[in-house]
């Protein structure tokens, strides 16, 4: 059926359905970080909208109990087009239900309703939303540093190596993640300077550099870090403190001239973001599609900064990602790629895709998926032969 023959009755969502499968994952979670682990079983969940008319959106990653007990009650029989007034909806169910329908499963469902629209309609998800790029340079995230893993992260002059393999990889950026519990010493302000100190003496000038230090520094030992980098050109640092003391962090914009960015993990979607801004409490803003419930929310914490005169930089990977940032007019300077480490092929990461989502070409860039929707290639064949029925 055509886009232009569908009525609002064709655009009801009639189905929602959710599919479990295995795949074989090489990392390790815990303490809140990624670290390389042999192979082990995990699992991915495929959340499936339908509408009246045939129109189908997907999101990889909801939780089937969600689906069931909240969504399919919720969703049914709403117009799939009509996200605004869906995530309204679903924002205001949050109140009582934050521990079901957290920040990063409420995006999941926005996701899947902007793929169906994309996929309805022949057209990626950013030109959707109005397209101003079709590129993005990238940096490279790396994992935490371990201590245990030999070709590991695991002294100041691992982490300069992997930064020189990743600048001949392409990449013009480079962000560090130190040492973090329960590694055995960290964290230690100490270490991570001599870390910082490797890396730019080893890149020299020819990368821009970033830090997302230790989340519960005190405020002087943020400083100390902060004034260490500075002294080395870095570009930013991310949330080297506790978000929840807001006064914290703009007390240490007022200390420093390197760049702030934030808040990243802190509650409160858009609503945490303007009392960041309004308080002087970052310098960059952030934010992205998991931290704040969807690419819908995103575009408004973009505007948000706009009016301000603000940059930001959108946090974490993926397609949802990639189609924000081309639709952003104001300076998101890069896409962050990643978790990154030299013992995982970040290639590997989504079986669950013929091919990924964001593929590097030798200049650094990342471009924007062009298939219709997120531009996914799912790989139906995979997901059928590892489902858990």
């Amino acid at each position: 059926m055509s886009e232009t023959t569908r009525t609002d009755r064709d655009w009801e969502i009639a189905r929602l359905g959710i599919r479990t499968f295995t795949y074989t994952s090489f990392i390790r979670r815990g303490f809140g970080h990624s670290h390389p682990a042999p192979p082990n079983e995990a699992r991915q969940t495929l959340f499936e909208i339908e509408t009246r008319g045939g129109a189908k959106g997907y999101a990889f990653g909801l939780s089937a109990e969600l689906v069931e007990r909240t969504l399919k009650p919720m969703l049914i029989g709403e117009n799939a087009l009509y996200r605004e007034k869906i995530w309204q909806k679903l924002s205001e169910l949050q109140r009582g239900n934050g521990s079901t329908l957290s920040d990063a499963q409420m995006a999941l469902v926005d996701v899947a309703l902007w793929d169906l629209a994309g996929r309805a309609f022949g057209q990626p998800v950013y030109k959707l939303i109005g397209a101003f790029r079709d590129k993005i340079p990238a940096y490279a995230s790396t994992m935490c540093g371990d201590h245990d893993l030999p070709g590991g992260l695991n002294s100041p002059e691992a982490y300069a190596d992997f930064a020189e393999q990743c600048r001949d990889e392409g990449y013009t950026a480079f962000k560090m993640h130190p040492w973090m519990p329960p590694v055995p010493g960290a964290p230690s302000v100490d270490r991570d300077i001599e870390m910082c100190v490797a890396v730019r003496k080893r890149v020299g000038d020819s990368m821009q550099l970033m830090l997302d230090p230790y989340h519960q520094y005190s405020r002087q030992q943020a400083k100390r870090i902060g004034r260490a980098i500075e002294e080395l050109g870095f570009l930013w640092m991310e949330e080297p403190m506790r978000e929840a003391s807001v006064s914290s962090y703009q007390w240490l914009c007022n200390e420093l001239d390197l760049d702030i960015c934030g808040p990243e993990t802190a509650p409160g979607q858009i609503w945490t973001r303007a009392e960041w801004i309004r308080a002087g409490a970052c310098d960059i803003l952030r934010t992205g599609v998991l931290d704040v419930g969807g690419i819908t929310p995103v575009m408004k914490t973009i505007h948000l900064a706009e009016a301000n005169g603000m940059s930001i930089e959108l946090h974490q990977n993926g397609a949802a990602t990639l189609h924000t940032l081309g639709a952003m007019q104001i300076p998101g300077r890069y896409y962050e790629r990643g978790l990154l480490h030299p013992l995982i092929d970040y290639t590997k990461r989504t079986p669950w895709l013929a091919t990924i989502d964001d593929p590097m070409d030798a200049d650094g860039n990342v471009h924007v998926p062009q298939g219709p929707g997120m531009g996914w290639d799912i790989d139906w064949d995979f997901i059928a032969a590892n489902e858990v029925k």
